[in-house]
Protein backbone atom coordinates (compact mmCIF):
# COMPACT_ATOMS: atom_id res chain seq x y z
CA UNK A 1 0.00 0.00 0.00
CA UNK A 2 1.27 3.02 -0.79
CA UNK A 3 0.37 6.37 1.42
CA UNK A 4 0.70 9.45 -0.75
CA UNK A 5 0.22 13.03 0.68
CA UNK A 6 -3.49 15.12 0.03
CA UNK A 7 -5.36 17.86 0.50
CA UNK A 8 -8.47 17.00 2.27
CA UNK A 9 -11.56 17.68 3.81
CA UNK A 10 -12.09 16.42 7.66
CA UNK A 11 -16.11 18.37 7.42
CA UNK A 12 -18.69 20.53 5.40
CA UNK A 13 -17.48 23.64 7.62
CA UNK A 14 -13.65 23.14 7.97
CA UNK A 15 -11.18 23.99 5.30
CA UNK A 16 -9.43 21.77 3.19
CA UNK A 17 -5.93 20.74 4.93
CA UNK A 18 -2.55 18.77 4.20
CA UNK A 19 -3.41 15.02 5.24
CA UNK A 20 -2.15 11.58 4.22
CA UNK A 21 -4.02 9.01 2.18
CA UNK A 22 -3.62 5.68 1.16
CA UNK A 23 -3.40 3.70 -2.41
CA UNK A 24 -4.02 0.31 -2.74
CA UNK A 25 -1.12 -1.86 -4.74
CA UNK A 26 -1.19 -1.97 -7.86
CA UNK A 27 -3.14 -4.29 -9.90
CA UNK A 28 -2.73 -7.03 -12.60
CA UNK A 29 -4.27 -4.13 -14.55
CA UNK A 30 -3.89 -1.11 -12.81
CA UNK A 31 -1.89 1.90 -13.57
CA UNK A 32 -0.60 4.20 -10.86
CA UNK A 33 -0.27 7.95 -12.00
CA UNK A 34 2.02 10.76 -10.44
CA UNK A 35 -0.52 13.05 -10.82
CA UNK A 36 0.65 17.03 -12.38
CA UNK A 37 -2.46 19.04 -12.55
CA UNK A 38 -5.80 18.74 -10.99
CA UNK A 39 -8.61 21.48 -11.67
CA UNK A 40 -10.55 22.34 -9.44
CA UNK A 41 -14.51 22.05 -10.04
CA UNK A 42 -17.41 23.35 -8.63
CA UNK A 43 -18.69 20.26 -7.74
CA UNK A 44 -15.57 20.00 -5.45
CA UNK A 45 -16.98 22.73 -3.67
CA UNK A 46 -20.59 21.14 -3.24
CA UNK A 47 -19.51 18.33 -2.41
CA UNK A 48 -16.83 18.71 0.77
CA UNK A 49 -19.44 21.43 1.69
CA UNK A 50 -22.39 18.88 2.24
CA UNK A 51 -24.27 20.52 -0.28
CA UNK A 52 -25.68 17.29 -2.04
CA UNK A 53 -25.71 15.37 1.42
CA UNK A 54 -23.05 14.81 3.52
CA UNK A 55 -19.50 13.28 2.26
CA UNK A 56 -17.70 10.46 3.92
CA UNK A 57 -14.93 12.18 5.77
CA UNK A 58 -12.53 12.74 5.67
CA UNK A 59 -12.22 13.40 1.43
CA UNK A 60 -9.27 14.24 -0.85
CA UNK A 61 -11.56 15.64 -3.92
CA UNK A 62 -10.39 16.07 -7.24
CA UNK A 63 -11.61 14.57 -10.55
CA UNK A 64 -9.40 16.39 -13.47
CA UNK A 65 -6.41 14.30 -13.06
CA UNK A 66 -3.72 14.85 -15.74
CA UNK A 67 -0.08 13.12 -15.16
CA UNK A 68 1.99 10.61 -15.61
CA UNK A 69 1.94 6.68 -15.87
CA UNK A 70 4.81 5.86 -12.92
CA UNK A 71 3.60 1.99 -12.88
CA UNK A 72 1.69 -0.37 -14.41
CA UNK A 73 0.62 -3.69 -13.82
CA UNK A 74 1.36 -6.98 -15.61
CA UNK A 75 -1.76 -7.21 -17.50
CA UNK A 76 -1.76 -3.56 -18.63
CA UNK A 77 -1.69 -3.37 -22.04
CA UNK A 78 -2.64 0.19 -23.13
CA UNK A 79 -0.41 2.48 -21.18
CA UNK A 80 3.28 2.30 -20.23
CA UNK A 81 5.14 4.11 -18.02
CA UNK A 82 6.28 7.74 -19.03
CA UNK A 83 3.21 8.31 -20.66
CA UNK A 84 0.74 11.65 -20.62
CA UNK A 85 -2.77 10.46 -18.86
CA UNK A 86 -5.76 11.95 -17.28
CA UNK A 87 -8.49 10.74 -15.21
CA UNK A 88 -12.13 12.14 -14.96
CA UNK A 89 -14.75 11.74 -12.90
CA UNK A 90 -15.43 8.18 -12.61
CA UNK A 91 -12.53 5.41 -11.96
CA UNK A 92 -14.79 2.28 -12.19
CA UNK A 93 -18.33 0.76 -13.26
CA UNK A 94 -20.09 -2.38 -13.04
CA UNK A 95 -18.73 -3.52 -16.42
CA UNK A 96 -21.74 -5.65 -17.40
CA UNK A 97 -24.81 -3.96 -17.71
CA UNK A 98 -26.35 -2.43 -21.11
CA UNK A 99 -25.24 1.54 -20.29
CA UNK A 100 -21.76 0.17 -19.90
CA UNK A 101 -21.69 -2.23 -22.72
CA UNK A 102 -23.34 1.14 -25.13
CA UNK A 103 -19.30 2.55 -23.34
CA UNK A 104 -21.74 4.77 -21.04
CA UNK A 105 -20.21 3.84 -18.03
CA UNK A 106 -21.15 6.97 -16.99
CA UNK A 107 -24.65 5.85 -16.84
CA UNK A 108 -23.92 2.74 -15.34
CA UNK A 109 -27.26 1.13 -13.42
CA UNK A 110 -25.42 -0.36 -10.75
CA UNK A 111 -23.67 3.18 -10.26
CA UNK A 112 -20.24 3.82 -11.44
CA UNK A 113 -17.77 4.44 -8.73
CA UNK A 114 -16.62 7.90 -8.91
CA UNK A 115 -13.27 9.44 -8.43
CA UNK A 116 -13.88 10.58 -4.72
CA UNK A 117 -15.79 10.08 -2.05
CA UNK A 118 -17.22 6.73 -3.21
CA UNK A 119 -16.94 2.89 -1.94
CA UNK A 120 -14.60 1.16 -3.83
CA UNK A 121 -14.10 -2.78 -4.63
CA UNK A 122 -11.95 -3.20 -1.57
CA UNK A 123 -14.57 -1.35 0.42
CA UNK A 124 -12.93 2.08 0.98
CA UNK A 125 -13.58 5.51 -0.13
CA UNK A 126 -12.18 6.67 -2.98
CA UNK A 127 -9.89 9.33 -2.59
CA UNK A 128 -9.35 12.19 -5.55
CA UNK A 129 -6.97 14.25 -7.54
CA UNK A 130 -6.08 16.42 -4.52
CA UNK A 131 -3.02 13.90 -3.65
CA UNK A 132 0.47 13.26 -5.47
CA UNK A 133 -0.37 9.60 -7.02
CA UNK A 134 -3.90 7.83 -7.57
CA UNK A 135 -4.24 4.01 -8.88
CA UNK A 136 -7.08 3.51 -11.59
CA UNK A 137 -7.87 0.28 -13.23
CA UNK A 138 -6.24 1.23 -17.15
CA UNK A 139 -9.85 0.92 -18.75
CA UNK A 140 -10.64 4.00 -16.74
CA UNK A 141 -7.44 6.07 -17.56
CA UNK A 142 -7.50 8.23 -21.13
CA UNK A 143 -4.24 9.13 -22.95
CA UNK A 144 -3.74 13.07 -23.22
CA UNK A 145 -2.43 13.79 -26.88
CA UNK A 146 0.88 15.84 -26.78
CA UNK A 147 -1.07 18.36 -28.50
CA UNK A 148 -2.38 20.13 -25.18
CA UNK A 149 -0.48 20.64 -22.13
CA UNK A 150 -1.23 18.75 -18.85
CA UNK A 151 -2.06 22.16 -16.80
CA UNK A 152 -5.07 23.03 -19.29
CA UNK A 153 -5.56 19.04 -20.20
CA UNK A 154 -6.80 18.55 -16.52
CA UNK A 155 -10.07 20.75 -16.44
CA UNK A 156 -11.03 18.67 -19.82
CA UNK A 157 -11.51 15.72 -17.77
CA UNK A 158 -15.05 17.27 -16.42
CA UNK A 159 -15.51 20.33 -17.93
CA UNK A 160 -14.72 19.76 -20.99
CA UNK A 161 -16.25 15.95 -21.54
CA UNK A 162 -18.99 17.51 -19.66
CA UNK A 163 -19.82 20.11 -22.85
CA UNK A 164 -18.28 18.02 -25.07
CA UNK A 165 -20.79 15.43 -24.70
CA UNK A 166 -23.98 17.05 -24.74
CA UNK A 167 -22.87 19.24 -28.12
CA UNK A 168 -22.09 15.94 -29.62
CA UNK A 169 -25.03 13.76 -28.76
CA UNK A 170 -27.76 17.07 -29.68
CA UNK A 171 -25.96 18.09 -32.94
CA UNK A 172 -23.90 20.88 -32.76
CA UNK A 173 -22.41 21.73 -36.14
CA UNK A 174 -22.73 24.06 -39.00
CA UNK A 175 -25.96 25.02 -39.86
CA UNK A 176 -27.21 24.77 -35.50
CA UNK A 177 -27.38 27.95 -33.51
CA UNK A 178 -26.22 27.11 -29.92
CA UNK A 179 -26.92 29.39 -26.29
CA UNK A 180 -24.25 28.52 -23.97
CA UNK A 181 -25.75 30.38 -20.51
CA UNK A 182 -23.11 31.62 -18.31
CA UNK A 183 -19.14 31.95 -19.06
CA UNK A 184 -17.65 30.04 -16.02
CA UNK A 185 -15.51 26.66 -16.08
CA UNK A 186 -18.12 24.53 -17.76
CA UNK A 187 -19.21 27.87 -20.27
CA UNK A 188 -16.40 28.78 -21.79
CA UNK A 189 -15.54 25.44 -22.72
CA UNK A 190 -18.97 25.12 -24.26
CA UNK A 191 -18.15 27.75 -25.97
CA UNK A 192 -14.75 26.51 -27.48
CA UNK A 193 -16.00 23.28 -28.38
CA UNK A 194 -18.90 24.30 -30.03
CA UNK A 195 -17.26 26.51 -32.19
CA UNK A 196 -14.95 24.61 -32.87
CA UNK A 197 -17.91 22.04 -34.02
CA UNK A 198 -19.02 24.93 -36.30
CA UNK A 199 -22.23 25.84 -34.52
CA UNK A 200 -23.04 29.33 -34.45
CA UNK A 201 -22.66 30.09 -30.83
CA UNK A 202 -24.28 33.06 -28.15
CA UNK A 203 -23.38 33.22 -25.11
CA UNK A 204 -26.42 34.19 -22.78
CA UNK A 205 -24.90 35.73 -19.78
CA UNK A 206 -26.58 37.98 -16.73
CA UNK A 207 -24.00 41.23 -17.40
CA UNK A 208 -21.96 42.33 -20.73
CA UNK A 209 -18.77 42.36 -18.22
CA UNK A 210 -17.33 39.22 -19.96
CA UNK A 211 -17.97 40.02 -24.00
CA UNK A 212 -14.99 40.52 -24.87
CA UNK A 213 -14.01 37.30 -23.15
CA UNK A 214 -16.90 35.33 -24.74
CA UNK A 215 -16.24 36.80 -28.29
CA UNK A 216 -12.46 35.56 -27.92
CA UNK A 217 -13.68 31.84 -26.92
CA UNK A 218 -15.36 32.06 -30.00
CA UNK A 219 -18.94 33.25 -29.47
CA UNK A 220 -20.51 34.72 -32.28
CA UNK A 221 -23.40 37.03 -30.22
CA UNK A 222 -23.36 38.29 -26.45
CA UNK A 223 -26.04 38.69 -24.66
CA UNK A 224 -27.44 39.98 -21.29
CA UNK A 225 -29.84 37.95 -19.85
CA UNK A 226 -30.63 40.64 -16.83
CA UNK A 227 -32.64 42.92 -19.89
CA UNK A 228 -35.62 41.59 -20.45
CA UNK A 229 -35.70 42.65 -24.22
CA UNK A 230 -32.99 40.26 -24.59
CA UNK A 231 -35.77 37.17 -24.64
CA UNK A 232 -38.43 39.20 -26.46
CA UNK A 233 -34.94 39.26 -28.92
CA UNK A 234 -34.03 35.41 -29.32
CA UNK A 235 -37.54 33.98 -28.46
CA UNK A 236 -37.59 30.86 -30.48
CA UNK A 237 -34.30 31.23 -32.20
CA UNK A 238 -32.04 28.11 -30.58
CA UNK A 239 -31.68 24.63 -31.82
CA UNK A 240 -29.41 23.90 -28.58
CA UNK A 241 -28.82 25.49 -25.12
CA UNK A 242 -26.47 24.46 -22.80
CA UNK A 243 -27.11 25.66 -19.25
CA UNK A 244 -23.83 25.41 -17.68
CA UNK A 245 -25.01 26.83 -14.30
CA UNK A 246 -25.69 26.11 -11.27
CA UNK A 247 -28.20 28.22 -9.53
CA UNK A 248 -31.83 28.28 -9.73
CA UNK A 249 -33.11 30.34 -12.98
CA UNK A 250 -36.42 31.15 -14.84
CA UNK A 251 -36.60 27.70 -16.84
CA UNK A 252 -39.62 28.93 -18.91
CA UNK A 253 -38.23 32.10 -19.85
CA UNK A 254 -34.97 30.40 -21.38
CA UNK A 255 -37.11 27.49 -23.22
CA UNK A 256 -38.88 30.47 -24.38
CA UNK A 257 -36.05 30.74 -26.80
CA UNK A 258 -35.92 27.15 -28.17
CA UNK A 259 -36.89 26.89 -31.81
CA UNK A 260 -39.53 24.14 -32.82
CA UNK A 261 -37.75 21.20 -31.85
CA UNK A 262 -34.72 22.70 -30.22
CA UNK A 263 -33.43 21.62 -26.84
CA UNK A 264 -32.36 22.76 -23.25
CA UNK A 265 -29.81 20.77 -21.41
CA UNK A 266 -28.86 21.42 -18.15
CA UNK A 267 -25.42 20.26 -17.37
CA UNK A 268 -24.85 22.77 -14.15
CA UNK A 269 -26.19 21.14 -10.96
CA UNK A 270 -27.89 23.72 -8.78
CA UNK A 271 -28.74 22.38 -5.42
CA UNK A 272 -32.27 23.51 -5.36
CA UNK A 273 -34.94 21.80 -7.65
CA UNK A 274 -36.00 23.81 -10.50
CA UNK A 275 -39.25 23.91 -12.06
CA UNK A 276 -41.24 24.86 -15.13
CA UNK A 277 -44.38 24.93 -17.35
CA UNK A 278 -44.37 22.17 -19.67
CA UNK A 279 -47.48 23.61 -21.70
CA UNK A 280 -44.77 25.71 -23.86
CA UNK A 281 -42.99 22.57 -24.33
CA UNK A 282 -45.77 21.15 -25.87
CA UNK A 283 -47.32 23.88 -27.69
CA UNK A 284 -43.39 23.92 -29.90
CA UNK A 285 -42.33 20.35 -29.51
CA UNK A 286 -39.41 21.75 -27.33
CA UNK A 287 -37.42 19.41 -25.00
CA UNK A 288 -35.67 19.33 -21.54
CA UNK A 289 -33.00 17.27 -20.93
CA UNK A 290 -29.99 16.33 -18.82
CA UNK A 291 -26.89 15.09 -19.35
CA UNK A 292 -23.49 14.27 -17.31
CA UNK A 293 -20.24 13.69 -18.47
CA UNK A 294 -19.61 11.26 -20.93
CA UNK A 295 -18.09 7.53 -20.89
CA UNK A 296 -14.13 6.76 -21.53
CA UNK A 297 -14.23 6.21 -25.14
CA UNK A 298 -16.36 9.67 -25.46
CA UNK A 299 -13.16 11.72 -23.42
CA UNK A 300 -11.17 10.02 -25.17
CA UNK A 301 -12.39 11.56 -28.29
CA UNK A 302 -12.91 14.80 -26.63
CA UNK A 303 -9.28 14.52 -25.79
CA UNK A 304 -8.20 13.42 -29.91
CA UNK A 305 -10.33 16.59 -31.16
CA UNK A 306 -9.40 19.07 -28.19
CA UNK A 307 -5.97 18.54 -29.42
CA UNK A 308 -6.86 18.40 -33.42
CA UNK A 309 -8.19 21.93 -32.79
CA UNK A 310 -5.70 23.33 -30.30
CA UNK A 311 -7.91 23.52 -28.02
CA UNK A 312 -7.28 23.84 -23.50
CA UNK A 313 -8.85 25.30 -20.50
CA UNK A 314 -8.29 28.95 -19.84
CA UNK A 315 -6.47 28.53 -16.56
CA UNK A 316 -5.17 30.01 -13.53
CA UNK A 317 -2.48 27.93 -11.76
CA UNK A 318 -2.32 27.85 -8.12
CA UNK A 319 -0.19 26.13 -4.99
CA UNK A 320 -2.20 23.60 -2.89
CA UNK A 321 -2.02 26.05 0.04
CA UNK A 322 -3.90 28.42 -1.78
CA UNK A 323 -7.07 26.11 -2.74
CA UNK A 324 -9.00 27.51 0.49
CA UNK A 325 -8.93 30.72 -1.10
CA UNK A 326 -10.09 29.27 -4.67
CA UNK A 327 -12.98 27.93 -3.78
CA UNK A 328 -14.29 31.33 -1.88
CA UNK A 329 -13.49 32.71 -5.44
CA UNK A 330 -15.02 30.23 -7.53
CA UNK A 331 -18.58 30.89 -5.37
CA UNK A 332 -17.43 34.45 -6.07
CA UNK A 333 -17.09 33.81 -10.13
CA UNK A 334 -13.33 35.40 -9.53
CA UNK A 335 -11.62 33.35 -11.87
CA UNK A 336 -11.00 32.99 -15.78
CA UNK A 337 -11.83 30.40 -16.10
CA UNK A 338 -10.34 27.51 -14.15
CA UNK A 339 -8.17 26.84 -11.17
CA UNK A 340 -5.59 23.97 -11.31
CA UNK A 341 -3.53 22.65 -8.44
CA UNK A 342 -0.08 22.72 -9.06
CA UNK A 343 0.42 18.73 -7.27
CA UNK A 344 4.24 19.27 -6.77
CA UNK A 345 3.34 22.04 -4.17
CA UNK A 346 1.79 18.91 -2.21
CA UNK A 347 5.01 17.03 -2.05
Amino acid sequence: MLTVNSYSATSATEPLAPARVDRRDVGPRDVLIEIKYCGICHSDIHFVRGEWGTAPYPVAPGHEIAGIVAAVGPEVTQYAVGDRVGVGCMVDSCGECSSCRKGEEQYCLKGSTLTYGSPDKDGRITQGGYTTHIVVTEDFVVRIPEGIELDSAAPLLCAGITTYSPLRRWGAGPGKKVAVVGLGGLGHMAVKLAHALGAEVSVLSQSLKKREDGLRLGADHYYATSDPETFEQLAGSFDLIVNTISAKIDLDAYLSLLAVDGTMVNVGAPAEPLAFNVFPLIMSRRSFAGSAIGGIRETQEMLDFCAQHHLGADIEVISADKINEAYERVLASDVRYRFVIDISTLA
